[in-house]
């Protein structure tokens, strides 16, 4: 590991011009691209105390023996060379994007004498016009076969087409009138190409003329009573409409646009695009990555559209391109993109409407898709058993942890104190092991303490468990153990691994926790949302797992459950507190008799004016309950009068409520 300061430039050295920059290792490898308007002021953050560095940037200046930069006169200069170089050095600290699947392309070879549809894969090859790319094969193809009837362009193989030549005899596409059958000269090659570009032209979007033109030459030939014309031009017509349809309008404008959403975490990223041509979704890709760089959102939408864009020229490139967030360098993007196309490019974040909404969209599927990645990273089984095997190793535990449980701490300000345990064994959730906590032992806003408590409460209970075997004789005066009712205990099965989220502190009120119960065989590591740090009980430092660790990602799985269901708790919590009425304070008084009280009085301020007689007369409350009622209600305090904003007068409560409405409710969330 080097020291960055032995490679730093002398002051001065550096220009203060646009330009790009490379990291070398010492083995002279690039590790690193990145560009700046500015080398002195980019390079000279490098260079700062490690300490102050994001861990990323850390590990990478580190990693380091080198620094080299080159000068351009303009950013736009930059941007390029930035691309060219990632995409020539691979540099392993620099974010690549990788296609989750092989989307499939239309394709139409214009590079060729005949040309030809088909579906391709891979890298785009010159000369080659391409659609999409598309979700599915299978797609393609039924749009191609709709497509065939009124552009009968040649679909192929070279063998075929050789074959055909030389026995003077078209495939069955030709005599079904699917292939104009260039190769046994029915066409000429110009009016074959003229055939292939016209299908190039429907695909681009450009529909509506064509259709109007096939249209009237229908309605001409049937005015002149060729009537087998007319019929052969209708059904082009319908076939035409029903290609179409297999694209769904999303925008009414006929926008050619590209949306790109992007769904991230701590480690990876998802990134959706949609290609929107003429108002209709033509075709949809995804990347997922591995951030190996301390990058945002912006920095995110950057790399995408280097690598989306990088190889594309002319209509390739749409008039618009909306995306989440703007890079830091929008100017120079937008200007790149104008190159690249030939002509001016819309860089921007869509605020209303259509756009927005199929923005939306764009972000839903980015989500399903880092989803279904992690998903199916997760069920590997393979690859479950190494996390394991490596959370062992870094934590120096005696096996692996075939049972872990994680427990956060969720609360507003101090108020509605829970915790959550989420339980994962053999690496997968077990949501039936899931427990959630409230803080009862003090008020307001304490994590470590509230931490302390919570692991308290979950291994005294396993000890009373225990204790009901004989295995462990209880000295504390904790919770007796509870009545035998047959079912599965809930505490009963001790984690190997418990799991907190947060750092030394946290850690440290787990482990003092065990301590205290006398528990010496459970392992406590705490991990840190913000490093991603793994934090060992009595230890100044922490343990850093690779960022490619699979047992990293396992324990940032576990971490993130833990706060999700700890957040839902705390939020349903919240919401039944902010909801609640005085009735709700009245023991034994149910939901159905509540909202008999209140649909029988119309408000509870009436039904706190009534008498205890009055009470009795609603069906199902009795003398007692209605004296509870009246008692709770003379001890609440009555919620002021509604005021109209607008003129100030005092609303008085005239109108009955609805049932199951209560007038002394808080706001809803």
């Amino acid at each position: 590991m080097a020291d960055p300061s032995s490679y730093r430039p002398q002051p001065g050295q550096v220009p203060d011009s646009p330009g790009v920059y490379r990291f070398r290792d010492e083995h002279r490898r690039v590790i690193y691209v990145g560009k700046a308007k500015s080398l002195r002021q980019r390079l000279a953050n490098y260079f700062q105390d490690v300490a102050g560095l994001h861990p990323r940037t850390a590990t990478m200046v580190t990693t380091a023996a080198s620094v080299e930069w080159t000068v351009v006169s303009t950013e736009v200069e930059a941007l390029q060379l930035e691309y060219s170089w990632i995409k020539e050095y691979d540099p392993r600290f620099n974010v690549k994007y990788r296609d989750d699947k092989s989307y499939p392309s239309l394709a139409v070879t214009l590079n060729e004498e005949y040309p030809r549809v088909q579906v391709m894969r891979g890298p785009k090859k010159k000369g080659v016009r391409y659609f999409g790319p598309y979700a599915h094969a299978w797609a393609i193809r039924e749009t191609v076969d709709l497509m065939l009837r009124v552009f009968p362009v040649r679909t192929c193989s070279a063998g075929v087409f050789k074959r055909s030549a030389q026995i003077g005899r078209p495939c069955l596409l030709g005599y079904i009138g699917k292939c104009s059958a260039p190769c046994v000269g029915r066409v000429t090659p110009e009016e074959h190409r003229e055939l292939a570009e016209e299908f190039c032209d429907f695909m681009a979007g450009r529909t509506g003329a064509y259709l109007s033109r096939l249209e009237k030459e229908m309605h001409i030939a049937a005015e002149d009573m060729e009537y087998e014309k007319a019929a052969r031009l209708r059904d082009d017509i319908g076939a035409l409409r029903r290609a179409m349809e297999k694209n769904a309008v999303v925008l009414a404008d006929a926008t050619d646009a590209d949306l790109i959403a992007v769904a991230e975490d701590e480690l990876e990223a998802a990134v959706q695009i949609f290609h929107v041509r003429g108002g209709r979704v033509r075709g949809q890709r995804g990347w997922v990555t591995d951030k190996v760089e301390a990058v945002d959102t912006a920095g995110l939408v950057e790399h995408a559209l280097q690598q989306l864009y990088g190889e594309e020229k002319g209509e390739s490139v749409p008039k618009e391109v909306l995306v989440p967030a703007l890079p830091e360098d929008t100017p120079a993007l937008g200007q790149w993109l104008a190159e690249r196309r030939g002509s001016q490019v819309s860089l921007r974040i869509p605020q209303r409407g259509d756009k927005k909404a199929l923005m939306e969209t764009v972000h839903r599927n980015a989500q399903q898709s880092l989803a279904l990645h992690k998903t199916k990273r997760a069920s590997d089984l393979t690859t479950r058993s190494r996390a394991l095997e490596e959370i062992a190793e870094a934590l120096e535990l005696d096996g692996a942890p075939l049972r872990i449980e994680c427990f956060d701490i969720s609360h507003l300000q101090g108020d509605d104190v829970v915790a959550s345990m989420v339980v994962f064994e053999d690496g997968l959730a077990r949501k039936s092991e899931y427990r959630r906590f409230q803080v009862k032992s003090f008020e307001g806003q304490d994590d470590v303490r509230s931490m302390h408590e919570v692991v308290s409460r979950r291994f005294r209970r396993y000890l009373v468990e225990k204790s009901k075997t004989g295995e462990w004789d209880p000295q504390d005066g904790g919770d007796g153990p509870p009545e035998d009712d047959g079912k599965p205990k809930r505490f009963a099965y001790p984690p190997q691994l418990v799991v907190v989220d947060g750092g030394q502190p946290q850690v440290a009120a787990a482990k003092r926790a065990l301590d205290e119960l006398g528990i010496d065989d459970v392992a406590v590591c705490g991990l840190a949302k913000r490093l991603e740090e793994v934090w060992l009980p009595g230890e100044d430092d922490p343990v850093v797992l690779p960022r490619t660790s699979e047992g990293l990602y396992l324990l940032q799985r576990v971490r993130d459950e833990a706060h999700r269901f700890a957040i839902q708790y705390q939020r349903s919590k919240r919401g039944k507190r902010l909801k609640s009425g005085p009735l709700d304070e009245v023991p034994g008084l149910g939901e159905s008799r509540k909202q008999a009280l209140v649909k029988h009085f119309g408000s509870v301020k009436k039904l706190r004016q009534a008498t205890i007689d009055q009470i009795c007369e609603v069906p199902g409350i009795g003398r007692k309950t209605a004296e509870t009622v009246a008692a709770a209600l003379a001890g609440a305090v009555p919620a002021g009068p509604a005021v109209n904003t607008a003129t100030g007068e005092i609303i008085e409560d005239e109108n009955p409520a609805p049932a199951g409405a209560s007038s002394e409710r808080g706001p809803e969330q």
